[in-house]
């Protein structure tokens, strides 16, 4: 990996599940075959990604009705986390505002 590889994920103003994981591949520079989903991010993240650090904006701008969805996606990275760690591969996230 490279060293303190950071992404930075901008969510500020986004409104659907579609944008949200249209961000999440800008971000990550996934590929296009990336599935638009909880279990394609995981295991890209797990697999694809060069990320060390993710910070997470705009939380408290995005459309509450993505308040569900942000649990998961944080969640999903949570479960990530542990399973690189097994490899002794670091990944940490934190929510700026």
């Amino acid at each position: 990996m490279e060293d303190n590889k950071c992404v930075i994920l901008d969510l500020t103003d986004c409104r659907y599940l579609g944008e949200l994981h249209q961000r999440i591949k800008v971000a990550f520079d996934f590929p296009d075959y990336y599935g638009e989903n909880w279990d394609a991010f995981y295991d890209l993240i797990c697999t694809d990604s060069k990320a060390e650090m993710i910070i997470i904006l705009g939380k408290n701008e995005m459309s509450k009705s993505l308040e569900a969805q942000f649990e998961r996606m944080c969640k999903t990275i949570d479960d990530a986390k542990c399973h690189l760690a097994g490899y002794g591969i670091s990944l940490e996230y934190k929510i700026e505002e």
